[in-house]
């Protein structure tokens, strides 16, 4: 496997910022979306699948610059992150951790599953898993088992991304045959690690955010080059960071989020081209 494009979790800004990001890049002549592997956590598993929809990705970019008008701003509060410590920091033990937070996010009172998976499927431009491969992460509530999703199970890719985007507290767990699955971003915000293999790993991470036992993604990235791959890693710089602001999920910030995504892609461009060819 040459190349792999992963994709990492930041709520809708996330989405944006690294729609605006990958569609400068492509604009700039450096194809992206050719990867041969794809992975997608939370709000990566969203681009992903828009990546892989065959799309173009100026297009799928501009959508992120139309106003908010009507959408409901959710809210990553101290009182949700406070209880994600709470409930996963209080173990060196990931899959105990995982656990704790899946039943945190299963008591917690949300919007119901139906309403947020036409959200999710509306994001999507195909509805069907793509014929190149992508991977999908989630967490099982009940085990805290991570589970990676490819098509090959039967899942369906609107039901693989509403798992991966189901942010603990916020949104509700996905129901899946007779389990729910809670965000993929509760093992990892990036799940870097799932390239394994690849030659060349481009990795954009709008937030490299962890606590407790979530594995690092400096750490990760280590276990990749030791094994032979080229890596290089995106993360918003100054001026995406404003963009963004304190709220992820607020979709009055998706715009600057998006334009700050293609600016920065100017910055990036020639590292990321240098890998990539």
């Amino acid at each position: 496997m040459r190349r792999a494009l992963v994709l990492g979790g930041g709520g809708v800004t996330g989405v944006a910022w690294e729609l605006g990001l990958l569609a400068a890049l492509v604009e700039r002549g450096v194809a992206v979306t050719e990867a041969d592997l794809v992975v997608g956590t939370s709000a990566g598993s969203v681009v992903g699948a828009q990546v892989r929809s065959g799309v173009p990705l100026q297009g799928l970019y501009e959508e992120q610059l139309a106003p908010s008008t009507g959408e409901t701003a959710a809210r990553l509060g101290l009182w949700v992150v406070a209880r994600l410590l709470w409930a996963g920091g209080r173990t060196r033990d990931a899959v105990r951790s995982r656990a704790r937070i899946g039943a945190m996010a299963v008591a917690a009172r949300t919007p119901s599953e139906a309403s947020q998976r036409a959200v999710i499927e509306a994001r999507l431009p195909a509805r069907e898993w793509p014929a190149r491969r992508l991977l999908v992460t989630a967490v099982d509530a009940a085990s805290g088992e991570f589970v990676v999703f490819d098509g090959a199970d039967g899942v369906s890719l609107v039901d693989a991304v509403g798992a991966s985007c189901a942010v603990p507290g916020v949104w509700p767990p996905v129901t899946i045959g007779a389990r729910r699955f809670v965000d993929g971003g509760m093992r990892s915000s990036v799940n870097a690690d799932l390239a394994a293999g690849a030659q060349r790993v481009l990795v954009l991470a709008p937030t490299s955010a962890s606590f407790g036992p979530m594995p690092r993604l400096a750490a990760q990235v280590a276990e990749l080059r030791a094994a032979g791959s080229r890596v290089v890693v995106v993360t918003p710089d100054a001026a995406a960071r404003a963009a963004i602001g304190r709220n992820v999920l607020d979709p009055a910030r998706r715009a600057g989020a998006a334009r700050a995504g293609w600016t920065q892609a100017a910055a990036v461009a020639d590292e990321v081209r240098a890998l990539w060819v």
